[in-house]
């Protein structure tokens, strides 16, 4: 198997693990670890990685974002198709957390 193709399939997996963990939250969203650095308007993982996979809902993460009054942060909803929102950092949410 290639290495594109190993790590799409990869991407795929961690979504769907996602996916089934966000159903139980007890919030309308989950925090996911993403932040935006508002200078470049680039969204960056809390590890300071860069964002590789998208799954913005229409009007969230691919714009210019507002953040003279508040950092953004990036969160996935926790209902309907579970696509990736760009909040204020004050929400209060649940979190996802990994183990490596």
């Amino acid at each position: 198997m290639n290495q594109t193709l190993y790590f799409i399939l990869l991407i795929d997996e961690i979504q769907r693990r996602v996916m089934n963990v966000v159903k139980g939250a007890s919030t309308a969203a989950v925090w996911l670890g993403l932040h935006n650095y508002c200078i470049m308007n680039m969204w960056l993982w809390v590890s300071g990685e860069m964002v590789c996979y998208h799954n913005w809902a229409p009007g969230n993460g691919t714009t210019q974002e507002n953040c003279k009054l508040e950092n953004r942060k990036g969160a996935v909803q926790s209902g309907g198709d579970q696509r990736w929102i760009s909040l204020p950092e004050s929400h209060k949410l649940n979190f996802i957390c990994s183990r490596e």
